[in-house]
């Protein structure tokens, strides 16, 4: 019985060419919902463009150019996604601030045009 220590109870591994990164991903199932249903000036239809350039290098094997058009799709993704949720969230946040905004106007404006019309009436008698 062996009790050396360290002991090595696998065999050492050969050295050869790093594993292979993973292919880029082509982003394309995003784009295409961003392009349809969401799409914020026409930022889904340009990240649709470049998710098919990069699914299309990616298969020709062009790995470097694949790379380069998925994250300018996730560029354009992101950005019609982050507009198309934060626009329509504004817009709510103004029409909501401006209904608060107009019922204060109108309860002042009630207050006002009562006091003229009973000062009015006393003015006569």
């Amino acid at each position: 019985m062996d009790t050396s220590y360290p002991r090595e109870d696998e065999p050492p591994r050969k050295r050869g060419p790093p594993p292979a990164a993973p292919p880029p991903r082509d982003h394309l199932v995003w784009a295409i919902f961003n392009t349809l249903y969401m799409n914020f000036c026409c930022l889904g239809f340009v990240a649709l463009a470049f998710a098919v350039k990069a699914r299309d290098r990616k298969v020709s094997g062009d790995v470097e150019a694949a790379r380069h058009f998925s994250s300018k799709a996730r560029c354009y993704n992101a950005l019609a996604t982050a507009g198309s949720v934060v626009l329509p969230l504004l817009l709510i946040a103004l029409a909501v601030t401006g209904v608060i905004h107009l019922s204060k106007l109108a309860q002042e404006s009630v207050g006002f045009f009562t006091y003229q019309l009973s000062g009015s009436d006393d003015e006569d008698q």
